[in-house]
């Protein structure tokens, strides 16, 4: 077992994102979801979520993107995103502990609820101004 430790460097991040990945690329719910959308892209959808984190959590501004929009047609629905969390939280546990853990967690479960709401919302608008 990895020493449980603080997320303090790019390297923390990506050994949270790998890990974490690896589980959804596993997981009977979320796996046929990620792989068919991502396909033979995995390289490139990790780095994207190693800067994404990495400005997230550690104040370091490697990501230039708007993360919704990807996700807006997605097939999913409320069990799909507390699948999500339940595989975040779990690698984050796992592997983390402290303040920026603790804030991962936060951050992650505030997007999931973000989300959620906002492909709902665009479903009952039948995607109109989707962007």
């Amino acid at each position: 077992m990895t020493e449980v430790k603080q997320i303090l460097t790019l390297d923390d991040i990506k050994l949270l994102v790998d890990n974490f990945y690896g589980r959804v690329r596993e997981d009977q719910l979320l796996a046929p979801i990620f792989n068919e959308r991502i396909q033979d892209r995995w390289p490139q959808h990790l780095e994207k979520m190693y800067t994404f984190w990495q400005t997230v959590l550690l104040g370091e501004h490697t990501y230039y993107g708007s993360p919704f929009p990807p996700h807006a047609q997605l097939p999913v629905s409320h069990e799909h995103f507390q699948q999500w969390l339940e595989l975040f939280n779990a690698t984050v546990n796992d592997l983390f502990t402290g303040e920026k853990a603790e804030e991962a967690k936060w951050r992650a479960n505030k997007m999931a609820e973000m989300f959620e709401l906002k492909i709902n919302h665009y479903r009952k608008q039948g995607f109109k101004n989707l962007l």
